[in-house]
């Protein structure tokens, strides 16, 4: 319990000291995967939907023109007043905030049409749990679309990938595999599919300082790119700038009828 305590201290630490960063990032207010969410979920415009992680809003805000309401539910004070700046900014009066946690919603059963949620996940220590709790709010039929970094089913290249991810940000828990969320949505009583792979480009010094990584922890990311083997290079495409990883949009249906 204590361990579990330590991680989500660390979220609320990390993130609360950045998130006026998330606003302004552009890895996070645009890319090709936040049009291709909202086309997914089929909307009919009176939808209420979950933002579960919603960081500094722009998932939330990317869907609330085209439904009912939104509700952008985030473990950090601190980045639930970047939502509220934005929908300030983008006249959005549909959108609402709630301080709480993925593993354990502050809402009753069956409560959404719809649960989104964008680079957040590789934060979840359970990500099983919080898959429960998407399940259990949404109403018969209602969809959960997730937009996050996949992991390797290469071990060589997974164990890289997440120290390298470690490094720069001490909160992270693990980017899961695809077969992994697969195991996971069917668990929890979703049908998945796959919408879009695609795969994004981090620019290390733009990246690293968004996060305020340690001069030290930079160099060792540094010295992992350099001792790196061939697949791993390959695999995040490692050059002077940065790297990339690779990505999904998953759909995954409730099978509740």
């Amino acid at each position: 319990m204590a361990r579990d305590s330590n991680l989500k201290d660390a979220v609320q630490e990390q993130f609360g000291r950045v998130a006026a960063k998330y606003l302004t990032s552009a890895v996070h207010a645009q890319g090709e995967d936040l049009p291709v969410m909202v086309e997914a979920a089929n909307l009919k415009g009176d939808e209420r939907v979950l933002d579960a992680g919603c960081g500094a809003g722009h998932t939330a805000a990317s869907f609330a023109p085209h439904v009912g309401e939104v509700v952008a539910l985030d473990f950090t004070a601190k980045m639930l007043n970047q939502v509220e700046v934005l929908a300030d900014d983008r006249g959005l009066t549909n959108l609402s905030t709630r301080l709480g946690d993925v593993e354990k919603l502050p809402f009753a059963d069956s409560s959404f049409d719809l649960v989104v949620s964008r680079y957040s996940a590789h934060h979840w220590a359970r990500p099983g749990k919080a898959l429960g709790e998407f399940h259990r709010v949404l109403r018969a039929g209602g969809q959960f679309i997730l937009s996050d970094v996949l992991g390797f089913g290469n071990p060589v290249c997974d164990t890289y990938l997440n120290a390298i991810e470690v490094l720069r940000d001490p909160s992270h828990v693990r980017d899961y595999t695809l077969e992994e969320w697969s195991n996971r949505f069917a668990a929890a009583g979703f049908n998945l599919a796959v919408v879009l792979p695609y795969r994004i480009f981090l620019q290390f010094e733009e990246w690293t300082e968004r996060m305020e990584t340690p001069e030290v922890n930079r160099a060792a990311i540094r010295a992992l790119y350099d001792a790196s083997p061939k697949e791993v290079r390959e695999a995040l495409q490692i050059d002077d700038a940065g790297h990339t990883f690779q990505c999904a949009v998953l759909r995954g249906t409730s099978s509740r009828s």
